[in-house]
């Protein structure tokens, strides 16, 4: 029998008595459940063993049995209800409670943040979409380039606070030459299944990156012995160990990476393992042989709630990486509260190769026509004002790039344009529909789509379209950041000139071969703001709302926290 199907035998007979401890007998209970008396004793036994109830059966003829009840209908409905909150089934939650949209809240909330059980410590996060794609190798959101990094090593890593190449399954490196480096590996490192890291892995790993312009110039990679890589550079770089430290490059098991669920379900050498990842929840679990120091916190719970859900969530003093991408409130916060601006922006990428931007006069009329303050007075009518957003005027805060016209800037004609924005995320529809809406204005006509976020990087009918609607975050302040959304896939290379985008990939080169310089990100980003390659629209604040429950929080660049570092300190 069911648990659903038990319950609401319960319910039956927890109403024919009225709640109250009784004497009865087997045939009022036969009765009452409309089945046999033998079916009947055998649903009393499960409910005794639920602990809901206790059924003393009499001896002898004529004598009445015990019915005392442990638990209330209502128990039995919260604790069902409670499931189907925990399950994602927030329909049939709120059916049960009757429409009673605060209840259900309450339900939720009370579930999030950070609880200890069976001596783990445990976090539930709530979001607002699924986890479909971990693979590093992939086109990852802001979101999945920190879990990423939850999950994988690379060779070497960034630190979050300094900004500088450290060590990870590297535990040290030397450049032989300018075009070969050496990378000593940490031994017996294991995967989350158990197994071990072996220089195979690490070779497979790295030479599935060399199709992108990033890593070209690696031509191939060798092992002169176990737990040491040689990297062979067509080009020089001195910088290789900061090539090899950013999320696309974390180090993945050959065997597992080839399998169908790979994507869903990777695995890693990082200090948490992916357990579950469906729909409803992403949950990691603590890598207990992790090479590093053990994670503190032992479960990571993401809830993923659709957009009715997260009305009915209140903002709180808990940990809220919803902040990320949903509207949470206002900037004003508490002393725990840490909000920065995204080291990126949301921007409108136009097609100069084979879209309407090809012609010049187009390019400079969506350029100069399009921009954060002329879209502010149509997103205002939207009430998009909860958002949190900042006017950008470059890719990153600061560079100021963007040159706002004080003229009427009039359409080349009355045309059709088809714009696209990557699905999943709730702002960039508004931004669209403003934007629509200020076109049509000037007589021109904008078609809107919507293609997953990979497609955005990976163009797949790149000809059919004339805008993308996008966003970056570079993850970090270090002026090379830029190069891994600049030449990583085929976002730009197919909206940008030919010889413009090999320019900016013969520039890296050069920066590459230099070892005294730092790269010129801004010069790059106001080129492609100069030839209306690219047009700025937002910032956006990022952070975490610190918690009174948790011990070292601290939002690192994509407005998450490490969660391995974080802890509940006990009340003693």
């Amino acid at each position: 029998m069911s648990g659903q199907r038990l319950q609401a035998q319960f319910s039956k007979i927890y109403a024919y008595f009225g709640g109250r401890d009784s004497d009865t007998n087997l045939e009022t209970m036969a009765d009452i459940l409309c089945c046999t008396r033998r079916n009947a004793r055998m649903v009393l036994n499960k409910m005794a063993e639920q602990g809901w109830l206790s059924w003393d059966p009499a001896v002898g003829r004529g004598k009445q049995s015990r019915l005392n009840f442990f638990r209330t209908e209502s128990d039995l409905q919260m604790r069902r209800v409670r499931k189907w909150v925990q399950e994602g089934k927030l329909d049939a939650a709120l059916e049960d409670l009757d429409n009673d949209a605060e209840k259900l809240a309450r339900l939720i909330q009370e579930q999030l943040g950070v609880s200890t059980q069976e001596g783990k410590q445990i976090i539930r996060l709530p979001y607002y979409r699924s986890f479909p794609n971990l693979n590093p190798t992939k086109p990852l959101r802001r979101s999945e380039q920190h879990l990423v990094t939850q999950i994988f090593n690379g060779l070497t890593r960034i630190n979050e606070k300094t900004e500088q190449v450290e060590a990870d399954l590297a535990h040290h490196w030397e450049a032989i030459s300018p075009q070969q480096w050496r990378f000593y590996l940490r031994p017996a490192v294991k995967f989350h299944d158990g197994s071990l890291l072996h220089t195979e892995d690490v070779i497979w790993s790295i030479k599935a990156l060399t199709d992108t312009p990033y890593f070209s110039h690696i031509d191939r990679i060798e092992a002169p012995e176990e737990n040491v890589i040689d990297v062979f550079l067509s080009l020089a770089d001195h910088y290789l160990p900061e090539t090899l430290a950013i999320p696309m490059a974390a180090i993945q098991a050959k065997k597992m990476a080839q399998s169908k669920d790979s994507d869903r379900l990777p695995i890693g050498t990082g200090p948490y393992r992916v357990a579950i990842n469906n729909e409803r929840q992403l949950v990691l679990k603590a890598h207990d042989q992790y090479f590093g120091f053990r994670a503190l916190t032992d479960e990571i719970e993401i809830w993923v709630l659709d957009s009715a859900a997260m009305c009915y969530l209140q903002p709180t003093a808990s940990l809220d990486p919803t902040a990320l991408d949903s509207r949470q409130g206002t900037l004003q916060s508490d002393a725990g509260d840490r909000l920065e601006l995204d080291e990126g922006c949301n921007y409108l990428l136009l097609n100069r190769q084979t879209g309407i931007a090809k012609d010049g006069r187009w390019a400079k009329y969506i350029s100069q026509r399009v921009s954060s303050l002329c879209l502010l007075p149509y997103l205002a009518k939207l009430e998009i004002g909860e958002y949190r957003l900042i006017n950008a005027y470059g890719l990153v805060p600061g560079w100021i790039h963007t040159n706002v016209s004080s003229s009427k800037i009039m359409a080349p004609a009355q045309k059709t344009l088809r714009l696209v924005h990557q699905s999943e995320n709730p702002l960039f529809p508004l931004l669209a529909l403003a934007l629509k809406q200020m076109l049509a204005e000037d007589g021109v006509t904008l078609e809107i789509d919507t293609v997953p976020y990979e497609e955005m990087m990976m163009p797949k009918k790149a000809k059919k379209i004339d805008i993308w609607l996008c966003g970056v975050s570079f993850g970090n302040k270090r002026t090379d950041a830029i190069l891994p959304w600049l030449t990583n896939f085929e976002h730009l290379s197919t909206a940008m000139p030919t010889e413009e985008f090999h320019g900016l990939c013969e520039k890296m080169a050069a920066w590459r071969e230099a070892s005294d310089r730092p790269f010129d990100a801004e010069s790059v980003g106001r080129s492609l703001v100069e030839t209306s390659q690219l047009v700025p629209l937002f910032h956006i604040w990022l952070g975490v709302v610190d918690s009174a429950d948790l011990e070292d929080v601290s939002s690192n660049r994509v407005g998450w926290f490490d969660f391995k570092s974080v802890w509940k300190k006990p009340r003693i």
